[in-house]
């Protein structure tokens, strides 16, 4: 099951319903079992800055983090893959310098962090190569319009 929390000063611009469906979307397309659980939030700058000061030792807002917690939901059985924590505004400044919507930027934050989710990193050339090349066909084949910048 995918668990979304989005601060309420975000709801109008981002769908609870949309990000379920891009997150289960990778989970289908990787082949990944489509009843893991993850959780995706929806919050501000401040927030996440903290949670990247705190977990990757930098001191400044980022657009999207990953917690991967593997381990098997006592309740339910479903996988747990883990958290993904995505800042709104940052995500809305990286929007209009791409030339797309907040909401399509959203969406590819949503991908990009379930792959780092599943294993994948772009640390060295070779990585980001391959995550880059699997994001893109992800991408295309969930309709997203929006392409990382870097």
């Amino acid at each position: 099951m995918i668990y979304t929390e989005i601060e309420p000063d975000f709801a109008e611009n981002c769908s609870a319903v949309i990000l379920e469906f891009v997150a289960a979307g990778v989970l289908r397309l990787t082949g990944t079992d489509t009843n893991s659980d993850v959780s995706i939030q929806i919050t501000d700058d401040a927030t996440m800055q903290q949670y990247n000061l705190e977990y990757m030792g930098i001191d400044a807002p980022t657009d999207v983090l990953s917690f991967p917690v593997p381990f098997q939901n006592p309740e339910t059985g479903a996988p747990y893959l883990g958290d993904l924590l995505i800042s709104l505004p940052t995500a809305a400044r990286q929007a209009e310098a791409a030339g797309h919507s907040v909401s399509e930027e959203v969406k590819l934050l949503v991908v990009h962090g379930m792959l780092h989710l599943l294993g994948h990193d772009h640390a060295t050339p070779e990585e980001k190569e391959a995550m880059w090349k699997l994001q893109d066909t992800l991408l295309a084949e969930l309709g997203i319009v929006a392409r990382p910048t870097e």
